[in-house]
């Protein structure tokens, strides 16, 4: 999964990905030299590894609107079940 710390491009950290998104955000698909920018925004990357980590991002997405990924399975809390009683009793 992209959202990994060790993806098939190399290793991402936290920051790297942070980067990753504020760099999507800013250059869009239809931006000139697209990966260039992504990579130079995010630093220590290639453009290829950056287009790869997007590519591995959309297979995420993909994944999980198809309904592959499961939920996951919380354990409920008291604070839960309070917070469940009071958006039931907000519904009309």
């Amino acid at each position: 999964m992209a959202s990994s710390s060790i993806s098939a491009s190399g290793s991402w950290s936290v920051k790297d990905n942070k980067a990753f998104e504020k760099a999507l955000a800013v250059y869009d698909k239809d931006t000139p030299d697209r990966w260039y920018n992504v990579a130079h925004a995010v630093g220590g990357k290639t453009p290829e590894e950056v287009k790869r980590h997007y590519e591995l991002l959309v297979q995420d997405v993909k994944h999980i609107e198809s309904g592959r990924v499961p939920f996951p399975n919380y354990k409920k809390t008291a604070a839960s079940d309070q917070e469940e009683k009071r958006y039931h009793s907000l519904q009309l």
